[in-house]
């Protein structure tokens, strides 16, 4: 069964409804359904005959045309995410986040276009403006995450898209979202949004103004750190430009993975919460330490983007960052080197806690970072928030040594 189409469902429902279509569970010929999609693989797709094939036209979501433009197991993941942004008209499926912010940007961008970038994008994000979109012929000026209305005065005629990331994966700035969108709207500039920290349960972008919507579901969707892949959800204006650019550069993504990936949607809900319950009670704990410089939170009173995250989201996530205090990298690569219960490695969103030291002042070019205590990133995880604190204090002890 699927009600997912009902747009008064409220968010959990709709996790666990989405993308369960009949067509794409039952068979009546077996006199019953499944609750997953199954896992359709499929290059080739048969026809019965001249006709039919001429009839399918490139159809996707509804009838089988060819595996590059998805089976049913593909089209249930989209379907699911489609519905989670309200006013959306469609999700496209990328093996990346990155393939995601890449493909997104080709497709709103042209020759002789200016992109306005948020200073404290994803470092992947900023290398593909300043290569291969830059030889592609568009100018990219990076703005301070904190501009808000400002960034009026840094629209010029040539402007097409901003791009923003709130809270930022590094920095945790928060942006202003409603008031960079009304003035992107009044100017006739798309904007397109990095809502990996959030996702739509936290923050629904579309509902505040943006275009463009990308996720890597690598991250809090998946939840189980054995699948890559990312999203981008669209409004109806900009959804064909995405799809035609999707089926011109041939991107596709396998249905094992596209199972992998509803498997982790439909227990989002539960794991968001206890990620971010699990990472406040954590971040609270180090505010107190006498080691530590700031924690970088946006859910915490004192956060610089706390009245910001306040006001436009609904919940916390689990990936956050503090400073240590007046300590230089080696200690703390000590501190880092002696935690039992963080994994080292990049990446976020598992069910397992991760660390990474961290050093934005190398990719910083419109605002500078002039925190000079060493900051470490933390991805809580769904240990007991305890044991993890026990490991941080064993870790600020070594830095000490």
């Amino acid at each position: 069964m699927s009600k997912s189409n009902d747009d008064s469902l409220r968010p959990a429902t709709k996790l666990v409804q989405g993308g369960r279509r009949p067509e794409w569970t039952g068979d009546p010929r077996l006199g019953g359904s499944v609750v997953n999609p199954p896992v359709w693989r499929a290059s080739t797709i048969l026809y019965d005959n001249i006709a039919d094939l001429k009839a399918r036209g490139h159809a996707t979501h509804d009838k089988l045309y060819y595996g590059r433009r998805g089976t049913p197991t593909v089209w249930a993941l989209a379907d699911a995410l489609t519905q989670l942004e309200p006013g959306a008209e469609g999700t496209l499926l990328y093996p990346s986040g990155v393939a995601a912010n890449s493909a997104g940007l080709l497709a709103l961008l042209a020759p002789g276009d200016h992109l306005l970038m948020v200073d404290n994008a994803y470092e992947p994000t900023r290398l593909f403006c300043n290569g291969l979109l830059k030889r592609y012929g568009v100018t990219t000026t990076y703005y301070d995450p904190l501009i808000g209305a400002g960034i009026a005065d840094l629209i010029t005629p040539a402007t097409k898209l901003i791009f923003l990331e709130s809270p930022g994966s590094l920095t945790f700035e928060v942006q202003d979202i409603p008031a960079i969108t009304a003035i992107a709207r009044e100017r006739g500039v798309l904007t397109m949004l990095d809502n990996t920290w959030a996702t739509p349960l936290l923050f629904p972008a579309l509902a505040h103004g943006i275009d463009v919507t990308m996720m890597s579901l690598t991250k809090y969707v998946g939840g189980h750190s054995d699948a890559m892949m990312g999203s981008l959800t669209a409004t109806r204006a900009v959804w064909p430009k995405l799809r035609s650019a999707a089926y011109q550069l041939g991107q596709s993504v396998s249905p094992d993975d596209c199972a992998l990936m509803l498997r982790g949607l439909r227990t989002l809900d539960v794991r968001l919460q206890r990620h971010g319950e699990n990472g406040l009670m954590v971040a609270n704990w180090l505010v107190a330490r006498p080691e530590v410089g700031r924690v970088l939170h946006p859910a915490l009173p004192g956060d610089p983007g706390h009245a910001i995250w306040g006001r436009d989201f609904t919940g916390t996530s689990g990936l956050f960052g503090f400073t240590l205090k007046g300590v230089d990298e080696a200690a703390r690569t000590r501190c880092i080197d002696s935690l039992a219960h963080f994994g080292i490695g990049f990446s976020w969103g598992g069910f397992e806690s991760l660390v990474v030291p961290s050093d934005p002042a190398t990719i910083r070019t419109a605002t500078g970072w002039t925190d000079l205590d060493p900051l470490v990133r933390l991805s809580i995880g769904l240990e007991d928030p305890a044991d993890l604190i026990a490991d941080l204090e064993r870790g600020l002890r070594a830095m000490r040594a």
